[in-house]
């Protein structure tokens, strides 16, 4: 494949990254129990899980299930030898007065998506057979389509996500990280909303809010927008040109337990770029300028993932972790970024700082 950056083909197959979104999804965030055994076990379902999504996926072949694979950052020199993705560091918290971003327990994400319920429900069924008493489930949400792809505050979630080969350039990994290539970074949050306080607002405040309108999703117009809009915010740049991420979120509740939330997922080739994202929306860009989406929204989980190429899954065998061939100098001796001694990102001048 080729891209607008001038990427060489890749020589890694990809996970199931970058595919349409579906209509039923389950996130499933594990923690890994200790013993030798359990990674063990890991490491040869690596090799299971292929078997397990042909078995369910062959009930409906027009059912596009699919499942993907990533890990934290605390199990990754556990599971494998090969050299550690770059980038790959533990989710970075983030506090601002009220607001909030906790980083959550997980060393396993798994992200099954598929148009019909019962294949997702059956995967996940199998998948946690598979690995036994070698995990904890830490997170587990059940997420669905609603309507127009709105989330439930009522706005479409995703109009401005990447398509074709824009995605692809958004979400995978390419020459930067040779090691790795077609590999992702993803961030998961799980957001509670207090509907009946969002509600409560005009349409029109609404809107402000969110940055666009909520039955035609046009945008508003930057004379009328305010700063503080969320599509404001999370509008990133590198270099004078935008860049982005794909998001693939999906909206979850229960009803009878007054729980509506929206379950982010962000898929990129650097993490920064969505945890400069995150920290413009919580501290503000300028600080204090914050996403006020969070006076309705609690971030309730918070997780950093990498996700290898199937090249790397398919290579990964019980008793010898992987060794990733094609490794440079730099990517076996370049030890994992980590958050500042403050717990801020370090990024320009919003480093260290927490407003309200």
């Amino acid at each position: 494949m080729t891209s607008a950056e001038g990427r060489k083909a890749l020589p890694n197959e990809p996970q199931p990254v970058v595919v349409p979104l579906t209509h039923a999804t389950i996130f499933l965030v594990l923690t890994v129990n200790d013993g030798a055994e359990n990674l063990t076990r890991i490491r040869s379902f690596c090799g299971d899980l292929p078997k397990l999504l042909r078995a369910v996926g062959f009930r409906d072949l027009n059912g596009n299930l699919t499942c993907v694979l990533g890990f934290g950052s605390g199990i990754w020199d556990r599971l494998f030898s090969a050299p550690r993705p770059k980038e790959l560091h533990p989710f970075i918290e983030i506090r601002a007065g009220k607001r909030h971003a906790p980083a959550t327990p997980g060393d396993i994400l798994l992200h099954i998506r598929a148009e019909r319920e019962d294949l997702c429900f059956e995967l996940a069924t199998q998948i946690m057979a598979s690995l036994g008493d070698a995990v904890a489930v830490a997170d587990e949400v059940y997420g669905f389509r609603y309507f127009e792809q709105r989330d439930l505050l009522g706005f479409v979630d995703g109009t401005e996500n990447p398509v074709n080969q824009a995605a692809i350039d958004a979400a995978l990994i390419g020459d930067e990280d040779p090691a790795f290539e077609a590999g992702s970074y993803v961030i998961v949050q799980k957001y509670l909303h207090d509907l009946a306080r969002w509600n409560a607002l005009q349409t029109e405040m609404q809107e402000r809010i969110i940055g666009r309108t909520k039955l035609a999703d046009i945008e508003l117009d930057d004379a009328v927008k305010p700063t503080s809009a969320h599509n404001a915010l999370t509008t990133i740049e590198e270099n004078g040109v935008e860049v982005k991420i794909l998001r693939e979120n999906m909206a979850f509740g229960r009803v009878g337990a007054g729980e509506f939330g929206t379950y982010f997922i962000g898929y990129a080739r650097k993490p920064a770029r969505t945890e400069l994202m995150l920290q413009n929306m919580f501290v503000g860009r300028p600080p204090g300028n914050y996403d006020r989406i969070l006076d309705f929204s609690t971030a309730v989980t918070g997780g950093l993932f990498f996700v290898p190429s199937q090249t790397f899954i398919d290579s990964v065998t019980p008793d010898d972790p992987v060794v990733t061939s094609g490794a440079d100098s730099e990517s076996a001796s370049t030890p994992a970024a980590s958050p500042a001694a403050d717990g801020s990102l370090g990024i320009g001048s919003l480093k260290g700082e927490s407003h309200e």
